[in-house]
Formats: structure tokens, C-alpha cells, sequence
């Protein structure tokens, strides 16, 4: 370990971190600065880089509080970023450097949420395994629920039936879609009366994200004489097409069904993934029944999203793996 040295990230970084995230094995653009950082006042930066000899092993998107250190939690998901090529070796060792890092700096606990595996570009479980030794407490997981095109099911009948609705009208499928109209006109009324809730992004933050990301942030509409019925935001990574928010007014012209299939059999074709995103409440110990089954009728089927609390005093368990 003493070959390996860890820092934490400031703005001398920038382009260094970026162009880490952008070759890495298992990241997406959610890990670059720029977007980590549209909300910065909230949160105390705390990311972490991991160097071997000068040279940059792997990255800890990351916010503190206390002492505890948490997976950035201004992000959906948090992961070891890491190289396309590298030794389990070398995660071990940047692990055990990290862990000592927060040791000698007070940090007691890591509370760290996994990438979920539909985003690695190649097998990415060296932290699957280090959990295990370390005996992180597995606290939270999510379900997510996700189609993988290159081996899709078939739409149920009721969706079928939506479908062959929507056939019945001229809808305009809108692929750069107006973010404004379908955030004040059908997200936020419904999110409001449905849940008491609004979007996580404000529309002035996902219009500067999708200006910031426009090959990765997509807005999709389906209109009607004019008229938007339908409408979803996509977070698009290598891998992935996301769902990030999805909504439709009460229409009977199947505006929804004709929106999804659209993307699923067309935009997104060639995409590995298609992805809902999760159905869960209460920290993922209860699950929205209605909104699972909607998204199991497409032919969706679940992918976890897990949460480990790390007891960081833990670190001198690496020092036995390998024998």
C-alpha cells in the first residue's frame, strides 16, 4: 500500500477526473464534474482519488457529513469508478487506502450505494466481493425494473390493446422534445396531486443539465392536435436508455403506450438496457404494486440497487485476503 496515495478531489482535478469517468469501466455521465457539482451548495464534497505511483487508480464520487462519508447523495447511484483495465489487485489495495485514508482522517462510517450492474461496460465486482470481507451491512435495496433489448418479452395484451388505440390517432412522436411544456403542463401537476411531491430537478436545473449534457439528456414528447398528452426525460448512458421522469395526462388515446414502444422498438433499438427506474418507498422495503406491475407489463424484469453501510475501522480486514 505505500506505492498507493489518496487525495481529495478539488478543482486541480477537473480535467483529470473527467477523462477518468469517460474511459471507465463501470461509470456514467452522472459522475462527471460538472453534473455532481449543478447542485453543489447542498452538499459537502468529500470525493476521493486514489493515485499508484502518480497515477490514477480509481475515484470516489462523494459528501460528507459529520463523520460519516456517504456516496455522493446527490446522485441516484454511487460506485468505486474504475479503470477499463485493472488488476483485482489493484482494487484491493485502493480500497484498503481509501479506508485507511478516512481512518486517519476521523471518518467512522461509508455509507456506499452500488452501481447497478446494467451500467458496467465490462464484469465490475470487485467491490461485491470486498463488501463481503469488510461485513458491510447491506440497508437498503431497490428494485429497478428493466428490459433488456436484445432479448425482450412481449407486451402484455392490455398494452397491446393501448397500443392499437393509439393507432386510431394522428399522435406526433416528438424526439427533442419541449422540457418546459412537460414539466409545468403534465409532471409537476401530476406529481403534485398524485403524490404531494415535485420533480427532484427543478426546471431551470434539467434545462441547464441537458445543455450541459445533450447527448446524454433527452426529452421525448407525444403530442395531439398541438396538444402534449405524453411526454419522458431520458438519461442516456453507453449502456442504458433511463427513464429518469415519465408522465402522461388522463387521455384515452393511449398517448403513454405509443410513447414507450416508440422508444423501445425504435429510438433505443440498439441500446443494451431500457430501464423504468425503481418502484420503491420507504428506503426499499415497500414497493408501489400498481407502478411495478405497469412496468412488468411492458416486459420489464428487476435489477437491484444496493446501499452498504461500511464500518470503516474495518480496513484491516484487506490485509488478509490475499495469502
Amino acid at each position: 500500500m505505500e506505492n498507493y496515495k489518496v487525495v481529495k478531489y478539488s478543482s486541480l482535478y477537473y480535467e483529470e477526473w473527467n477523462t477518468f469517468v469517460l474511459n471507465a469501466k463501470n461509470a456514467t455521465f452522472l459522475f462527471h464534474r460538472d453534473f455532481m457539482e449543478y447542485h453543489q451548495d447542498r452538499f459537502e464534497d468529500y470525493s476521493l482519488m486514489v493515485f499508484r505511483n502518480e497515477k490514477l487508480m480509481a475515484i470516489l464520487p462523494a459528501n460528507i457529513k459529520g463523520k460519516t462519508l456517504y456516496s455522493h447523495q446527490g446522485l441516484s447511484y454511487g460506485s468505486l469508478v474504475l479503470p477499463d483495465r485493472t488488476s483485482f489487485q489493484n482494487v484491493l489495495e485502493c480500497v484498503l487506502a481509501l479506508l485507511k485514508f478516512l481512518y486517519d482522517n476521523s471518518v467512522n462510517v461509508l455509507i456506499f450505494k452500488q452501481l447497478p450492474k446494467i451500467y458496467n461496460l465490462r464484469p465490475s465486482d470487485e467491490m461485491d466481493y470486498l463488501l463481503f470481507i469488510l461485513k458491510a451491512k447491506l440497508f437498503r435495496r431497490d428494485v429497478s425494473m428493466t428490459i433488456p433489448l436484445t432479448n425482450k418479452l412481449k407486451f402484455s395484451d392490455l398494452r397491446k390493446r393501448q397500443l392499437k388505440l393509439a393507432n386510431d390517432f394522428d399522435l406526433n412522436f416528438i424526439s427533442n422534445g419541449d422540457m418546459g411544456s412537460f414539466w409545468n403542463e403534465i409532471l409537476i401537476p401530476n406529481l403534485k396531486e398524485k403524490h404531494g411531491v415535485e420533480p427532484v430537478h427543478t426546471l431551470s436545473e434539467i434545462i441547464k443539465l441537458h445543455k450541459m449534457f445533450p447527448n446524454y439528456i433527452k426529452q421525448y414528447n407525444v403530442c395531439f392536435e398541438g396538444r402534449i398528452l405524453a411526454g419522458c426525460t431520458v438519461f442516456e448512458t453507453k449502456n442504458v436508455a433511463h427513464l429518469q421522469y415519465i408522465s402522461t395526462i388522463n387521455n384515452k388515446k393511449g398517448a403513454l403506450d405509443y410513447l414507450i414502444n416508440q422508444l423501445v422498438y425504435n429510438v433505443y433499438k440498439d441500446k443494451v438496457y431500457f430501464d423504468f427506474g425503481i418502484s420503491n418507498e420507504n428506503r426499499g422495503k415497500n414497493i408501489n404494486e400498481g407502478l411495478l406491475q405497469w412496468k412488468q407489463s411492458f416486459g420489464a424484469s428487476p435489477v437491484v440497487h444496493d446501499f452498504y453501510e461500511i464500518e470503516v475501522a474495518n480496513y484491516k480486514l484487506l490485509k488478509e485476503v490475499l495469502i
